[in-house]
């Protein structure tokens, strides 16, 4: 069966779910978006993924009409008997706003990457409005390409003083003498899964410092690990190709705390 899209609310085909070239906007990046997990085919932290969705529209001063997002996914959901996946909703710009929102198998991983933890490489650069989820996606694209060229899962973006900020598509923590240390909220994109990652680290009573910990720094870390809706707390194992220090349990508790919490 072919599978359906939405297009400012109306149900249309996947492959119709196109925009032209030659708009300004399109050219432009001019748009904003959120990725979710669908379970059971209910949306998952949807209020707060529509939130973040408005607020990187008012930082780009792009003006966006109310939008019946539930009831748009549950349309979709019902037409294609959706059980778990994970969704895209994109909003662009312009004169003319244009919704879309579409569906992919649900993205998970296998039980090594929480086991064993993962790969990741350094990778100098800084997001374009780090706070602001927007399609200007070039930095991350190169970065996790380079990642992968060198067998890796992921890249941390290290900025102009040497701090590791976040990766291309993860939120990035360091654990060092019992306390994490992890971005500040206005150098990086935040989100529902980081919330829910310090609010972890709070029952278990982590201390949490809001400094991005730099690229030497965390060499010597404890643990390393990276979080994001689909990846939800996983360990990092080997940092530009050398093994690191890591504590698989403990960010395994965290993933299970996020997991455990999503239909709150």
């Amino acid at each position: 069966m072919s599978k359906s899209a939405i297009k400012n609310g109306e149900i249309i085909r996947e492959e119709d779910a196109v925009l032209p070239i030659t708009s300004r906007e399109v050219q432009c990046n001019y748009s904003v978006y959120e990725a979710l997990r669908v379970l059971g085919g209910k949306a998952v932290h949807l209020k707060d993924h529509e939130k973040r969705l408005r607020e990187s529209a008012a930082m780009l001063k792009m003006e966006i009409p109310e939008l019946p997002l539930e009831k748009w996914i549950d349309t979709l959901v019902a037409h294609d008997g959706l059980e778990d996946v994970t969704m895209r909703i994109l909003v662009v710009g312009g004169s003319n706003v244009q919704v879309f929102i579409t569906y992919t198998e649900l993205l998970t991983y296998p039980d090594s990457y929480y086991d064993e933890g993962v790969a990741v490489t350094t990778y100098q650069g800084e997001r374009f409005m780090p706070t602001c989820k927007t399609s200007n996606l070039l930095l991350s694209y190169l970065a996790l390409n380079d990642a992968r060229s060198k067998g890796a899962f992921e890249a941390l973006l290290v900025d102009r003083n040497g701090e590791v900020l976040e990766g291309t598509r993860s939120n990035f923590y360091a654990l060092k003498d019992g306390v994490v240390y992890t971005a500040d909220t206005d150098k990086v994109l935040s989100g529902v899964t980081r919330l829910s990652v310090l609010k972890a680290l709070e029952l278990m009573g982590v201390p949490v410092v809001l400094r991005a910990p730099g690229a030497e720094e965390i060499k010597s870390a404890d643990a390393l690990f990276i979080s994001s809706t689909s990846m939800a707390a996983m360990p990092v194992s080997v940092l530009d190709g050398k093994p690191v220090s890591t504590d698989n349990e403990f960010v395994k508790k965290i993933m299970r705390y996020v997991r455990e919490h999503e239909l709150d």
